[in-house]
């Protein structure tokens, strides 16, 4: 139970390519490929670019400066200031000083750029919360134990 890519009999009599179609791998990569098309289709129906909606979903965690915005995105402090003046006049965040250190400023999401994101991804959320709540506490932990080792196998190629 503890191998990941199947039987020794499935390993031994197939290549490594066949050994890793097992249904759950199989059913791991689909999701993979999917979720990576979550982003852009909601940000495009949104109206926003992809890294308008990764900033907006940084910032529903926790207000952060331009320079954190930055460096999540992968770009320079001109891009992300850009991209903050963005979703300002769009009435998504707003600047305001830093609490603790005025010559700093944060970036906070307003209650339209929080409904932006949430209001698109509602309909996931509502779908995984009904099959999350559908398993048993026994299957629950062992999705979990495997969602968590499919995070560390992923983690190994980062």
């Amino acid at each position: 139970m503890n191998d990941p890519t199947g039987s020794a009999e499935a390993q031994a009599g197939s290549s490594p390519e066949e050994a890793l179609r097992t249904p759950t791998l199989t059913a791991l990569r689909e999701l993979l490929q999917l979720s990576a098309h979550v982003g852009p289709t909601i940000a495009r129906r949104a109206g926003l670019s992809e890294s308008e909606l990764d900033a907006l979903e940084l910032l529903t965690r926790s207000p952060v400066g331009p320079a954190d915005i930055a460096r999540h995105l992968g770009v320079t402090t001109a891009a992300s200031s850009g991209i903050v003046d963005r979703l300002v006049s769009r009435g998504h965040v707003v600047r305001r000083p830093h609490a603790s250190d005025g010559r700093r400023t944060e970036v906070l999401i307003t209650d339209s750029g929080r409904a932006e994101v949430i209001g698109h991804l509602m309909p996931m959320f509502t779908a995984l919360l009904a099959l999350d709540r559908s398993l048993s506490p026994a299957d629950a932990e062992v999705v979990e134990a495997y969602l968590r080792g499919a995070i560390d196998a992923l983690r190994r190629v980062l």
